[in-house]
Formats: structure tokens, sequence, C-alpha cells
């Protein structure tokens, strides 16, 4: 496992919008005019910046920054990520990580992120069993066995969703513990 501290920087929380109300009474006599106070509600963060602020996600923070994909995960989507933690890259065999970060492994980095993205928001209420085709063209399938969610890959790997319906401003992030390989 690689233990190196992400340093994404993501830009452009929306600004929350102040609500002023004011009301009056139509009667001559009441002349007393009523403001509300001023309410903020909090920006809800994007993928990118749910998975920079959690250190169950450092591997993943670095492999999405070496393969170029911070700036898509932060865009509008919506999209569902299955989030692999930092156990699950540590599953695969020595060295992988490592090699699969260096820049002329770009492409096939990509590759392998993106077969863990769908594009629209999957809420676990949604999910049913069955083949579902990934941001990267190929599919993986979607079981259920016990009440529990797996995802088969296409090489068979078998790995289970831990965590679900982690709601970010676009998209949904559900936790896995394996990584999926096209």
């Amino acid at each position: 496992m690689i233990r190196r501290k992400p340093t994404i920087l993501l830009a452009g929380i929306a600004a929350a919008g102040l609500f002023l109300g004011a009301c009056s009474s139509n009667d001559k006599a009441d002349t007393t005019t009523t403001t509300m106070p001023a309410t903020t509600a909090p920006a809800a963060k994007t993928i990118a910046e749910i998975a920079i602020g959690n250190p169950d996600f450092s591997t993943l923070v670095t492999a999405v920054k070496a393969a170029g994909l911070a700036e898509a995960l932060s865009g509008p989507g919506p999209f569902t990520v299955f989030a692999p933690t930092n156990e699950a890259f540590a599953k695969l065999p020595a060295g992988t990580v490592d090699t699969l970060l260096k820049p002329e492994n770009q492409a096939q980095l990509q590759n392998i992120l993106k077969y863990h993205v769908l594009q629209g928001n999957v809420m676990a209420k949604d999910v049913k069993p069955g083949k579902v085709k990934t941001l990267q063209g190929e599919e993986i399938t979607i079981s259920v066995d016990g009440g529990n969610v797996y995802l088969t890959d296409a090489k068979g790997n078998k790995v289970q969703v831990v965590k679900t319906d982690i709601e970010a401003s676009n998209g949904t992030i559900h936790v896995i513990n394996g990584v999926l390989l096209p």
C-alpha cells in the first residue's frame, strides 16, 4: 500500500444563498416590519472533495490524481462511484499500485478507475441485480446475496459493497472492499 498525502486542490464550492424575508401588516395602525434572520445552508461537497476528506480513500485519491480524473469527478455528473478503500488497494499484488501510478501507465489507470464509475446517480434502494455499463464502457455484474450487494468484474473477481449512499453534490459513493478490474 502506498502512503501518500493527496495534494489535489479543488475549487468551486457553490456559495450558499441567503434568504431574507420580510412581512408587514396591511393594517395602517400596525407599521411593524419583521425581518427573518439570515440563514446559510452548507454547500454539498463533490465526490472528489469527499474522497479527499476521508483518509480511507487516500490511495484512491492518489490514483485519481495520477490518472488526471480529479476534475472530472468534481464536475456536475451525476456519477455513482464504487470507491475502493486503502485496504482494497492493498489486496492487489505487491507493486501493482506503484506500477499503475507511473506516468507511462496513465491510460491503464484511467481505464481501471472509470470501471468503478456509473453515469447517473444510483442509490442503494435503486440497485437491481444484473449487468450495468460503467463509464469505462465495459459491464460489471451486480448481485445480491443475503442482503449484501456484490459486484463482479470482467475477470470474475467479486467485491462487496460495504457502505452505501454517501451523497455528494454530483452523485453518490458506495464503498467497496476490493478493486474491480476490466
